[in-house]
Parts: C-alpha cells; sequence; structure tokens
C-alpha cells in the first residue's frame, strides 16, 4: 500500500536561530505547513519544499503570551491560529500579488521545461507571503487542543471548557463557552436520559478531532477516557451535544479520525492503538480493531515501547502513522495490516549488531497526496547545549519518501492484476500482460524501478513494438512507456488549465477514459482520449454529465460512474472507425440511486461492475456468461456492499428480444458481503477450466488477511441440492500486502520494502550515540522496494476440507493441476495442517490431516508430497504423519512399483531414522538393485555410501539424496575425461587382488579391529551386488550398459572380466550378440553397395580430397576418429608387460600375410568394403596401436597429415557423381561418434583382460581386419584355452553363414580377412582328429576357392 523508498531528506531552516522546532501542522491542502518553535511561526511550502516567511515574537510579547504550543488553519488557508499559554494568537495569511513568486525554477537554454508551459507558475515555483498578527485571544486557561470547523474554531482549555470562537468575530460577541460537565455522556444514544452518567468534574478534553462523516468530535479525556461527542443540531451548543464514552478504557493519551472509513483510532498508555467505530443503530462507540507490536515479530521491544504519542492519517485515509513516547514510526493499513516498522531489524541495529537508539518524535505530518512524511524529532537531552563545532546542522525537519499503491487513489480495475506504485517523481511497476504466463519465481525482480531524472527508458523504449496489455495501469497504456510520457501523463491535470480530473481514469481498449470538470464551460464531462492522439482536446469523445464524478470503473463495453449526489450510472461504450481516427461513442444505459444507503459520498471507497451473482441453477459444463454486467460492488467505508440484478420476475431470451427494445434489469436491494474491506479484486475474463478462480470475489481485509467469496458448482451435471449456498466466503492469512490477483495463475503479487544498510558512513558527527544530528545514512537504512508474491490455494483448498467440502476441492485443485508450482501447494497444506495438530496442547477431537492425505491421494504427486513434507519437517512429528498417511515401508514399495526411484530413496532416510538397521538395508538393497538397471548412476552412488553407512555405524548422519539425476548419466563413457586406464596392471594382480570401492567412496573406518571386519562386510556385500548385476549385464549382451555401469561406478572391469574370462564372459551366439551391439550401439549393418564390381574406387582412382564441409560435419568427425591401420606388420606388440596368457605368442600370430594388408585399408571411409578391389587413399602409413585406448580422445586433431584440406568451391575437386554417392552411401554406414568411441574403449577392456570372443564381435562391428588377424594371431599361445580357439572358429563360420543369408555387406570384410580364417582353420586341423572336422571341411573347400577367384561368396 505505502513503501518507503531511499533515505530520509533533512530540510534545514535557512534562518540562524536557537530555537529549534517542535510542532508541525499542514494547512487543508497540504500546501503549506505551519512549523512552531518557542517564539517563531513558520510557513513552509510543500512543492519545492521550502521556506516561505517567519514569524519572530519580540521579547515583550513573549514574555506576555508565553512559549507557542500548537497552531491551526482555517479551512480557506488565510489564517492561523496559534494558542500559548492561555492566548489565542491570530495571523492573517496574505498572499502577494498574482505574479509575485519566492521561488522560481530555473533551467538551462534548449530544455523542454520553458515558462511557456501551462501551469508552469503553480508547478514549480514557491507563492510569497506575509504574516500579520491580529488582535490575541485571552481564554485564561491553559489550552490543550484547537480543532478547525468551517467557520469556527474550537478551543479545549484545562479549566473544563470547550470555547467556541468565530474565525471573523473573534470578541465578546462571537464567543461560547461549553462547560464538559453540561453533556451528557452515556454508553449509546438509546440509553441516554437527561443528565450526565460520568462525574467529569475536574476531567477537561486532552484532545479532540472532528470527523466530518461522522459529524462529531473524537476526544480524549484528561482522565484518560475516550468519548464521542455529537452534535444534535447544525450548531455546537450546550443543549445540542451528546457524548458517548468507550467501556473499560482509562488509558487514552490522543487520537486521529479517519473520514473515509468512519474510524476514530486512539492511542493508549500501553503502547496500543484501538480503532472504534460508531454503531449506526444504538450509536456507541465498537471496538473495529487493534493497531500494536506482537510478541511474535517484536520480541525486544513489543511492551517497552511506552505511550502512544502521535497517530497521523494519510491523506487518502487508506494507512496510518504511529509513533511512541520512546521513539520509532510504524505504518498500518486502514484495517490493520502492519506495513512497516522502524522498531526492528535494519532499522533498529547497526551492522556490527548494536543496537541503535530509535529517534523520538515530537510532531510529524503527512505531505500533498501523501508522498511525504515531514517529521519534527525531538532534542535529547545532552544536545539541549549548544553543539560542536564539528558537527553537522541541528535537527531541522525530516522528511520521509513514500511510493504509494495506485489503488489507494484509483482503484479501478485497470490497476488490478498489475502492482503500479507511484511516488512525487517515479513509477513502480511491473509489466506484462495478463494473459501471459507471469514469472511467479520471480520474487524479486522485475519490480520496476525509479523513473530517471534524465528521462531515460524505465523498461525499454516507446519503439517497442509489444502488444497492448489490457489493463497494465490507467496511467500506463503501453506494455512498456517512457519517463517522459509517464510524466507528461501524470502532470497533465495540472498543465490542463481548463479542465481538471475529479472521478479519475481508466482504460478501455485504446482509449483512456476520464472523468473531469470543464473550468470553461462549468459542466462535468467524460472525456475519451484515444492513445495515438497525444491527449488532444480535438480526438477527445466528450459527454456531458449532470452532477460531479467522484469515481469510474470500466466492465467489457460499460462504464460505472458513481456521483457526488450518491447516484450510480452505467454508461455503454462503442468504438466507430467512421472518420480518419477512430472515436467513441457513449450512451447512458441505466441510473441507480443509493441516496437512501449511502450517508456521505465520501465514504465510498470503490465502485465495481462484475458477472458475479448468486443466482442458482449454474452447472459446471454450462457456465454463466461472463460478459453480463450482474451486480455492482460497492465498497462503502469497508463495508462490501453488492446491488444483484432483479431476476425474480419472468424471464426473456436474448433471441427473443429485439436489440432496439433490450431493456436492463433493476437492481435489488443492496446486501452487505463483507466488513473491513480495503481492496476488492475481480475479472471480467471467463476460463472454462478455471471457473472457481475467475468467477470468485477477491478481497483484502488488513490484519484478517484475505477473503474469497468462492462459487460452488455442482458436478456432473447434478442437480444442485435445495439447501446448500452456491457461494461460500473463505478466509485465509498471507504474509505479503496484496496488491493484484493473477486470477489464473492463482498468485498475489505484492511488494515489500528492503533495506541497506550504510552506517559505515557515520563518521560526520562527534559522537557515537545515535541522535538526530548524526548522518541520515547512519539512523536509517536505504530502502528499496521489491516486488513479491505468493501462491494461497492451499488455504482454499483446506478451507473448502474443512467445511466438509471435498469435492469443490477436488475439481479446484484438478483446475490448477497443471500449474508449476501446483505440488509446492499441496506440499504446503500438508505441512501447514500438520504443524497445527502435531504441536497442538489440546485434543484435536476431529482432525484434518487424515482428510487431507486422502484428498492428496486423488493425484499422482501423493507419494513425493508426503516424502518431501516429512523431510522438512521434524523427526519428532513424523509418527503423527505416516499414521495418517500410512506406514513408510509400504509408500517405498509403491514408490518402487511406480519406478519413482529418487522419491523411493527419500523414504529410505525415513526408513533409517524410524526401523532398525536390517529393515534400512533390506529396502536399501532393493532401491540399489533397481537403481543399477535403470541406469540411475548418481543414485547408484549415494546407495553404495548409505549401505557402507549402515555398516559403519553412521546412523546418525544420513547421505543426502538427490533430487534430480545427473544429465550426463546415461549419455555414454566420460572415461577419457573422469579416469584413466591403466595399460601396465598385470592379470595376476588384477585376478588374486581383492575388488572394492575404496578407490572411488572412502569411508570412515573406526580404530577398533571390529568396525574394520564390518566395513570389510560391507565391501563384500557391496561388491557381490555389483558384481551380480555385471554378470547380469553381460549374460544379456548390454555391452553398452556394462560400459556406463564401470565408468560411472568405478567398477574395475578388467578384473572381474580376468576372473569371469572362461563363464560368463564367454560368448554362446556370435551372431546374436552381433545384432544386439549393433542395435544397442546405433550403428548401421554393412549395405553390399549396387554395381560393386564397377565402382569408380578401384584402380586407385579416387582421389584423398575431401571439402571443408565435410570435414566438419558430424560424418567426417567420427570418419577422422577411426582408424587409419595399415597391415599387422605395423603393429607393436599390445599385450602389457606381465601379461602370462600374451608372453608365449606362437609365430603364426607375427608372420601376418602381407600380401592381405599391403594395401591400406579403405574401412576407414568406407567400412562395407569390397573384396578384391581396394586401392589406397594415400601412400602415408599410419602406425596403430590396438591397446592405446587412451590415445584416441574426443580432443583428437581433426587435420593430420594424410588429409588434403581444400575448399569446396576450389578447381581441385573433381570427384565424379559415381565417387561422391559411394563416399556417402559408406559415410552413412558408420555409426555415430560417440559409439565408435565407446566401442574402442571397450574392445581395449576385453583384449586386457583377454575375452578374446568378444574381441572378435567388437572387432566384426568396427570391420576392423587388423582386431581379428590380432587375436587369431593369439589363439596360438598355449595359454588359451581350446574351448576359446574353438568357440571363435565356430563364431566366425556362424557369422559367414549368417552373413552369406541375411547381411551381404559383411562378405568384403570376410574375404579380407580370408588367409587368416585359413590359418584358423588348418591349425585347428591339426590339432584336433580328422574325424571331428568331417561335417566341416568338404563344406569350407569351394567357398575359399571362390574367394580366390575374387568372387562373392556366401561362406569362406
Amino acid at each position: 500500500m505505502y513503501f518507503l523508498t531511499g533515505w530520509p531528506r533533512r530540510l534545514l531552516c535557512p534562518l540562524k536561530s536557537e530555537e529549534e522546532p517542535f510542532y508541525i501542522q499542514p494547512s487543508t491542502q497540504r500546501f503549506y505547513f505551519a512549523v512552531l518553535s518557542e517564539t517563531q511561526l513558520s510557513i513552509w511550502f510543500s512543492r519545492p519544499s521550502v521556506l516561505i516567511v517567519s514569524y519572530i515574537e519580540s521579547a515583550k510579547a513573549a514574555a506576555q503570551f508565553g512559549s507557542y504550543q500548537c497552531a491551526e488553519w482555517k479551512p480557506d488557508d488565510s489564517m492561523i491560529a496559534v494558542a500559548s499559554n492561555g492566548y489565542i494568537l491570530l495571523f492573517d495569511v496574505l498572499g502577494g500579488q498574482e505574479d509575485k513568486y519566492l521561488y522560481e525554477a530555473v533551467y538551462p537554454k534548449g530544455s523542454p521545461r520553458v515558462k511557456v508551459t501551462p501551469g508552469y507558475k503553480q508547478e514549480q515555483c514557491a507563492p510569497a507571503l506575509t504574516l500579520e498578527m491580529k488582535k490575541p485571544v485571552d481564554l485564561e486557561a491553559p489550552i490543550t487542543s484547537l480543532q478547525s470547523l468551517q467557520d469556527d474554531l474550537l478551543v479545549c482549555t484545562a479549566d473544563g471548557y470547550l470555547h467556541v470562537l468565530h474565525w471573523d468575530g473573534l470578541g465578546s460577541n462571537g464567543r461560547k463557552a461549553i462547560s464538559l460537565t453540561t453533556i451528557p455522556f452515556s454508553l449509546d444514544l438509546q440509553s441516554a436520559r437527561g443528565g450526565p452518567s460520568l462525574d467529569l468534574d475536574k476531567v477537561h478534553i486532552k484532545c479532540m478531532e472532528y470527523c466530518v462523516t461522522l459529524d462529531g468530535f473524537a476526544a480524549v479525556l484528561s482522565d484518560g477516557r475516550l468519548g464521542f461527542i455529537t452534535p444534535l443540531g447544525n450548531t455546537v451548543t450546550a443543549d445540542q451535544l451528546q457524548g458517548v464514552w468507550a467501556a473499560d478504557v482509562m488509558d487514552g493519551t490522543c487520537v486521529a479520525v479517519n473520514n473515509k472509513y468512519r474510524l476514530m483510532a486512539f492511542g493508549c498508555a500501553s503502547g496500543t492503538v484501538l480503532v472504534y467505530m460508531i454503531d449506526t443503530t444504538t450509536g456507541s462507540m465498537q471496538l473495529s480493531h487493534k493497531l500494536e507490536l506482537t510478541p511474535k515479530h517484536y520480541p525486544d521491544i513489543y511492551n517497552k515501547t511506552g505511550p502512544v504519542k502521535l497517530i497521523r492519517w494519510s491523506p487518502d485515509y487508506s494507512v496510518v502513522m504511529v509513533t511512541w513516547e520512546c521513539g520509532g514510526l510504524s505504518l498500518w493499513s486502514v484495517f490493520g495490516a502492519q506495513l512497516i516498522c522502524t522498531l526492528g531489524e535494519d532499522f533498529a541495529y547497526r551492522s556490527d549488531g548494536t543496537k541503535k537508539e530509535p529517534i523520538k518524535i515530537s510532531s510529524m505530518s503527512w505531505g500533498a497526496e501523501g508522498y511525504h512524511l515531514w517529521v519534527v524529532p525531538k532534542l535529547n537531552e545532552q544536545m539541549a547545549d549548544p553543539p560542536a563545532p564539528c558537527s553537522p546542522p541541528r535537527v531541522g525537519i525530516l522528511q520521509f519518501h513514500f511510493i504509494k499503491s495506485a489503488l489507494t487513489v484509483n482503484p479501478c480495475t485497470s490497476n488490478q492484476e498489475q502492482v503500479l506504485l507511484h511516488g512525487e517523481d517515479r513509477l513502480y511497476l511491473t509489466c506484462g500482460d495478463p494473459a501471459q504466463t507471469h514469472n511467479y519465481n520471480n520474487t524479486n525482480g522485475g519490480g520496476g524501478g525509479g523513473g530517471p531524472q534524465d528521462g531515460s527508458p524505465l523498461h525499454s523504449p516507446p519503439g517497442h513494438n509489444a502488444a497492448l496489455s489490457q489493463g497494465l495501469s490507467t496511467l500506463l497504456g503501453h506494455k512498456h512507456w517512457h519517463v517522459i510520457q509517464v510524466r507528461a501523463l501524470l502532470l497533465w491535470r495540472r498543465w490542463e488549465q481548463n479542465m481538471t480530473v475529479t472521478g479519475g481514469l481508466a482504460w478501455w481498449k485504446d482509449f483512456v477514459v476520464v472523468a473531469c470538470y470543464n473550468f470553461i464551460d462549468q459542466q462535468e464531462e467524460l472525456r475519451l482520449y484515444l492513445r495515438s492522439s497525444n491527449l488532444d482536446n480535438a480526438f477527445a469523445s466528450v459527454t456531458r454529465l449532470p452532477a460531479d464524478t467522484l469515481l469510474i470503473n470500466v466492465f467489457r463495453d460499460m462504464v460505472i460512474l458513481f456521483r457526488a449526489d450518491c447516484s450510480i450510472c452505467l454508461y455503454s461504450l462503442e468504438r466507430r472507425n467512421s472518420g480518419p481516427n477512430p472515436s467513441a461513442s457513449v450512451e447512458l444505459l441505466q441510473e441507480v440511486s443509493m441516496s437512501r444507503y449511502i450517508p456521505h459520498p465520501a465514504l465510498v471507497v470503490s465502485v465495481t461492475l462484475t458477472s458475479v451473482r448468486t443466482e442458482t441453477g449454474i452447472t459446471l459444463k454450462a457456465p454463466q456468461q461472463a460478459c453480463v454486467a450482474e451486480s455492482i460492488m460497492l465498497n462503502l467505508a469497508g463495508q462490501l456492499i453488492m446491488l444483484q440484478r432483479d431476476r425474480s420476475g419472468p424471464q426473456l431470451r436474448d433471441k427473443d428480444t429485439p436489440p432496439n427494445n433490450k431493456k436492463l434489469l433493476s437492481f435489488c436491494p443492496p446486501v452487505v458481503l463483507a466488513q473491513c474491506v480495503e481492496n476488492v479484486w475481480t475479472t471480467c475474463r471467463s476460463n472454462r477450466k478455471k471457473r472457481h478462480l475467475l468467477e470468485a470475489l477477491w478481497l483484502s481485509c488488513g490484519e484478517a488477511g484475505m477473503k474469497v467469496w468462492l462459487p460452488l458448482f455442482p458436478r456432473d451435471h447434478r442437480k444442485p441440492h435445495s439447501f446448500l449456498s452456491r457461494r461460500i466466503m473463505l478466509p485465509f492469512h498471507i504474509n505479503i500486502y496484496p496488491l493484484a490477483v493473477l486470477f489464473e495463475d492463482a498468485l498475489v503479487l505484492g511488494a515489500s520494502n528492503e533495506t541497506v544498510l550504510y552506517d559505515g558512513l557515520q563518521g560526520g558527527g562527534c559522537g557515537g550515540a545515535a541522535s538526530p544530528s548524526e548522518p541520515l545514512e547512519a539512523l536509517f537504512p536505504y530502502c528499496t522496494v521489491e516486488r513479491t508474491s505468493q501462491i494461497y490455494l492451499h488455504h482454499i483448498l483446506r478451507q473448502l476440507l474443512v467445511r466438509n467440502l471435498g469435492e469443490q476441492a477436488l475439481l479446484l485443485a484438478q483446475s490448477c493441476a497443471g500449474l508449476p508450482y501446483f505440488p509446492h501447494v499441496m506440499e504446503l497444506m500438508v505441512h501447514v495442517v500438520l504443524e497445527e495438530e502435531a504441536t497442538s496442547r489440546e485434543p484435536i477431537p476431529d482432525p484434518l490431516l487424515p482428510t487431507v492425505a486422502k484428498f492428496i491421494t486423488e493425484f499422482p504427486l501423493f507419494l513425493q508430497t508426503i516424502v518431501h513434507c516429512a523431510r522438512k519437517t521434524e523427526y519428532a512429528l513424523w509418527n503423527y504423519l505416516f499414521a495418517a498417511v500410512g506406514n513408510p515401508k509400504d509408500l517405498f514399495e509403491e514408490c518402487l512399483m511406480a519406478q519413482d526411484l529418487d522419491t523411493a530413496a527419500s523414504y529410505l532416510i525415513i526408513l533409517q531414522n524410524m526401523e532398525v538397521p536390517a529393515v534400512s538395508r533390506q529396502h536399501a538393497t532393493l532401491l540399489f538393485n533397481t537403481a543399477l538397471e535403470q541406469g540411475k548412476w548418481d543414485l547408484c552412488r549415494h546407495m553404495i555410501r548409505f549401505l557402507k553407512a549402515i555398516g559403519s555405524g553412521e546412523m546418525d548422519t544420513p547421505p543426502p539424496t538427490p533430487s534430480t539425476q545427473e544429465p550426463s548419466s546415461t549419455g555414454g563413457f566420460e572415461f577419457f575425461r573422469n579416469r584413466s586406464i591403466s595399460l601396465s596392471q598385470s592379470a595376476d594382480c588384477i585376478t588374486t587382488g581383492k575388488f572394492n570401492l575404496q578407490k572411488t567412496f572412502s569411508m570412515p573406518t573406526g580404530p577398533s579391529s571390529k568396525g574394520r571386519e564390518v566395513e570389510c562386510a560391507e565391501n563384500m556385500y557391496i561388491d557381490l551386488m555389483l558384481w551380480r548385476h555385471a554378470r547380469h549385464l553381460l549374460e544379456q549382451v548390454r555391452l553398452r550398459d556394462l560400459g556406463c555401469f564401470s565408468a560411472q561406478l568405478g567398477f574395475e572391469l578388467i578384473g572381474w572380466l580376468c576372473r569371469e574370462r572362461n563363464r560368463v564372459a564367454r560368448v554362446e551366439d556370435f551372431v546374436g550378440a552381433l545384432k544386439t551391439l549393433h542395435r544397442d550401439f546405433l550403428w548401421p549393418f554393412p549395405v553390399l553397395p549396387a554395381g560393386s564390381l564397377s565402382s569408380p574406387l578401384k584402380n586407385g582412382r579416387c582421389r584423398a580430397v575431401l571439402s571443408t564441409t565435410l570435414l566438419k560435419s558430424q560424418s567426417a568427425d567420427s570418419l577422422l576418429h577411426s582408424d587409419m591401420d595399415t597391415g599387422p606388420a605395423a603393429l607393436p606388440p599390445v599385450a602389457p608387460r606381465g601379461r602370462a596368457w600374451l608372453e608365449a605368442l606362437g609365430p603364426g600370430a607375427k608372420d601376418m600375410d602381407t600380401g592381405s594388408s599391403s594395401s591400406h585399408s579403405l574401412h576407414r571411409l568406407t567400412p562395407e568394403t569390397q573384396d578384391a578391389f581396394l586401392s589406397p587413399l594415400s601412400n602415408k602409413v599410419e602406425e596403430y596401436s590396438l591397446g592405446s585406448a587412451t590415445d584416441l580422445t574426443e580432443n583428437s586433431s581433426v587435420v593430420d597429415g594424410d588429409w588434403t584440406m581444400v575448399d569446396e568451391n576450389a578447381s581441385t575437386l573433381s570427384l565424379s557423381q559415381a565417387e561422391l554417392e559411394h563416399i556417402s552411401m559408406e559415410l552413412a554406414s558408420k555409426g555415430p561418434d560417440r559409439s565408435q568411441v565407446q566401442l574402442r574403449y571397450l574392445l581395449h577392456i576385453f583384449m586386457e583382460a583377454g575375452c578374446l570372443e568378444w574381441c572378435v564381435v567388437i572387432g566384426l562391428i568396427l570391420r576392423e581386419a587388423n582386431v581379428i588377424k590380432q587375436v587369431i594371431g593369439y589363439l596360438d599361445s598355449p595359454e588359451v584355452p581350446p574351448e576359446t580357439v574353438q568357440s571363435v572358429r565356430s563364431g566366425l563360420l556362424a557369422v559367414d553363414s549368417w552373413a552369406s543369408t541375411d547381411c551381404l555387406g559383411f562378405k568384403p570384410f570376410l574375404s579380407l580377412i580370408r588367409p587368416q580364417l585359413q590359418q584358423l582353420m588348418e591349425a585347428a586341423a591339426e590339432q584336433v582328429h580328422t574325424e571331428a572336422f568331417q561335417a566341416t571341411g568338404p563344406g569350407d573347400s569351394q567357398p575359399e576357392t571362390q574367394a580366390e577367384e575374387g568372387k562373392p561368396t556366401g561362406s569362406f
């Protein structure tokens, strides 16, 4: 509502004086301020804040009249009355000549603000005034209070009299004195019988203020009683006054009245402010609410503030400022929502934690329009002496700067879905179309900034072609605006000399709707300015109005006006495009008189036209017509009144009524919907999916929080019960002050004050103690305003469940289930109910938590909601929670069944604290195995740590469970960057050494041998599970998952494969394994090229030239990461030192056929090469070691000496069309580059472990002839079991047979390795009995002969 901004400003008096000011009183319009010191009266101007004139008493007059005490202005600002030791000193305020000004603004040449601007004098110049003292009036008693009426001045004296003086006829004839003892006081006006009911002897009025709308005086008596005095007639006379008093209050100190809301705020010696209202029926004083500091928010100061010293309502009566005898300021909304308090946080403490002494205040007053608070600080005792030379100037006047919501002065629909705050020279606004998705996470950013002084853009320049925001504000027409344009519009009312805005502004489509008064024609008008017309009257649509307009609002194509004669008028708006510029036509539709219900027009806070109604028979599948204006909402002094259209008679359908004969229905008598209402929000939009939120009425009720008048719909077209209400009023509390409601998003927007300490700048003063003479940067923090937001849906759902309206709650929740923060809503609802019920000291007869738990089970996020709430709640409340929602073991199993492993891990933390270790280990094992199977590696790592923690006794420190998975956890093997591959570790060391996870997960071990035994047992338990999972993966030929498993969990795959080399690491089905790996690694099968016998790539015709584009493409990248080996003659020994089974290789493994290896293998470029037609790409030979997989990194150079880089447009690129097609087809036969790197990594692993069968399979996939040749060479070693040799031989035969029938693309590669296969067959024939080969030998001779002839064959 109101927010502090920046630092306060100190106004210093230019006149040298030893007297410090102690009292300030504004004029009626707050243009002038009277400031009193002991013998000096000064008049200050509001804007600019400068001293105009000062009157200093002579020494003789000061001795006669004494020190000044207080002052009061005449309503027309022409006189000032000053109270002084029993005297009333009257001063005439005389203005200078019309063109005479004391201060004038000076602008540099070329400035857009020139003196010819209309309203220049009134806007920028301070007038020259003089003060003339008139004859004083002696009242012969100390004066306690002054109060101005129209023509009278009421003076209260300490002898118990109330003096009525005439401003213009001060003398014996114009003076009346009324004794307080003659005024009858009672508890209410009905019980008054002649004669006072209070003993008022020796009692006088200490403080008094007149309330226009209550037509009476709120008074504080000298004995602390609170009273309200009402004139029964038109004049203030002794026999025409009647008083009522408030019971049980005896410590009143001061009073201030609110004319708009008819409230009286009484300060008490206890530090509390009691806000009273007058019962219109009995006339008694009724307590409305209290303004007091709570021990929850201010535990150190709430009962140490001292008595309330001053209370000041803002000019718009929407907030009240309070100060105490011990100092400090506190700001409340009209119905008790606290906005600011300087007794806590950065206002009360320095950055080093030391406490500041709050500044005590002598007097304060709001400035014009509430943008400033003028404060006169009170001098401390130590400052009574003259100031030291090093001290800054003395106190002066402090001026606090405020910005406030546009709802305080213009509560129209256009301001209801954006936060718009404005100050004297700046705007804070949230930009964005309401129809778009709001950034609900941004609670601090985007709140807008103050308008810079140089006219730079507030958000973006006006040239931004953004769509219009239907209701950005009544002041701004664009979604983005320029600050200069903003200022021009804000100052338009003052610059436009022939009119003044009376009823506010509203936005309708492309038009600004203005209710104004035309001074030239002396006529009230309704004007509509086109947005593009620059507020030119020539393009305005003008409609004359019969009476002054106080409020204006827009509903769709209708405008509603509230007038000064207490009547409401409805007008229709229609856009016309007949002329060169669009215009609008306005037509009166209906007029409703409210004079019998509204005692004073100033009491109406807001008027709203809405589609909200209470009719029955509304079903969810037949929504009401949201475009129809059904009712009028009137905020009458905090009472929300609804006038609904009367549909009790026979109704005609719209299609049966001619358009010209349509007559609007009359309105029913008003009904009070709510009390203590500050703001109302409603919308004219409709959304079938969110009818509950869009057809509801939202209310802000100050200290009572918010209320929503929610519609209740029958479900599934069922007939509603006649005894059920169609709407329900639900109250709920939020932590921010609401300024805007986002209906579809279920959000409330607000703003909050943030503070920044700069007390390091306090070196300007001599003393360290806080005092008003210190720099303001040390006394006060720098204040900024940030936008905030809060969700409220959980409050409404809970209220519905409390009232057994679960069906309505379910409908509402289902309509909002798509909101991104809906899971948080469910969590909040459970948490709030759990905290209240589980910590209650009294037994709860009907607990709500089981109902909430049952309600949440209707949504798929039930399991997550419960466990997240439990993790954020104290352990002591868990038993109560799970007694209502179910056993956590059952919920854990549900998570496993639903494959929600992250949530199951959270439940594991619950089980660890609530169950014995054996149960935790059992469930952790289930989760660990499931996570391994699904490849949740991050979760697996935490589960390993969790299982070790159970075994090592770390029961009190459970590991954190991740809520999200690593994005790259299943993308591949990050072995090059994250781990090194040992190529020198011997097989014996790997085989004999026990595997453990100490390398990756180091857990603390106890000093005792028992602790080490427990750790070893836990490590073995984890190892067994890891081995079992690896065996499972290998049995199912899931090599890709096996590689991920090893790389992510640090599983030493080589050592395990050495142990399993002759068991699970065998390949039973070569063809099946080949197919599975092709599928898992997304590796395409080779295709035999059409016309392979006449390929353009034979006889060296293909030149080794690739274009730049090809090299930069993904295919080229994967191509360059392939091998470029020649024959095995260039291969270094692959076996690491110490590897027994590779040390004794036979000579056949090293004496390879040079004929088949002398030609360069083209499968770096063409995986599906052809037998007998291979030709080299270049003459260079690159040595390649199969064992050095670490040489192949993802950052390998793309360019080497084997390739010539040319531009694709160069003349040297002369490949034929057939050659290009052949190259592109063979590039397409390559798999992804990542898969190629992974396969090479696995090939290295299997080669190190001696799993030669898997090496053959991977070599076939990569079409690596060298791999096959090398493996076949290894088979001669005596360390290789005969079963392996037989398996490789039979596997290759099976692949050859499968390729002959199902995949002819493999035949060229198989023909390439034919000599080694033949050698394998011959070696087998020598070692195996001849009868064992009788079944296969004859079948192999013919294929070998065909291969020698260079013809495609189906077998070897």
